[in-house]
Parts: C-alpha cells; structure tokens; sequence
C-alpha cells in the first residue's frame, strides 16, 4: 500500500501579512492589548491579554474571515462563501460576506445556541 503525503504549503511570509492586515483594514477592530499588575504577581511573569473579546462578533475570527472574503476575485466572490459552524466562525463569515456583498450560505448544528443562531441570521 503507498500513502501519499499532503502537498507542502509554504508558511505565511511577513509581506503575506502587510497584505492582510491591508485588506482587513477599516472593517476589523483594532483591539487592545491590556496587561494586569494582579495577575502578574500571581504568575510570576508580564501577562499580555490581547483583548478580541472586542472584536467584531466577539472573536478573533473576524479577522481570518474576513481576510478570506476580501482575498477572493470579483468571480469568486459572485459565487458566495459557505462554512459549518456552531457559532463565531459562522457569525464572522456571515458578516465578512454581507460587508463585501457576497451571498453566504452557514450551516449551522440543530444544537447550536438560539444566540448563536441568532447572530448568524442577523
């Protein structure tokens, strides 16, 4: 029996991310970055919280989906963008494609939370 090994993927390059953090701007949040004295002293170390609780739809994937939906061409994006997901990823992508214009299709688990499902449709 031969396997076959999954084709290499190059790693993302600095330039790969000027050009997303570029195609991202003026729809993602800038979130802070917030540090706390109190848990410092607890961990015995500078704690850095980077605060995407702030984000669009509350979490960092806004950012992934969005640099997804804005990468694709006029074509691609005509054809709209589709995901599975319980929650956050589904709400990002739907947000990122309406932001664009773009038709996009989520499905969603029956037991997903109403608040998720909720968002999504919104």
């Amino acid at each position: 029996m031969t396997t076959s090994a999954a084709p290499e993927v190059p790693l993302p390059t600095i330039d790969d991310v000027r050009r997303a953090a570029e195609r991202i701007a003026g729809h993602a949040h800038r979130t802070p970055v917030l540090t706390s004295r109190s848990l410092d002293q607890m961990a015995g170390a500078h704690l850095f919280f980077k605060c995407e609780n702030l984000q669009r739809v509350g979490a960092f994937k806004f950012r992934g989906a969005t640099n997804a939906v804005r990468s694709l061409s006029d074509e691609e994006a005509a054809r709209g963008v589709c995901t599975h997901s319980s929650g956050n990823h589904a709400a990002a992508l739907a947000l990122a494609a309406r932001n664009r214009g773009v038709p996009a299709y989520v499905v969603m688990p029956r037991t997903a939370p109403a608040v998720k499902r909720a968002a999504v449709a919104g």
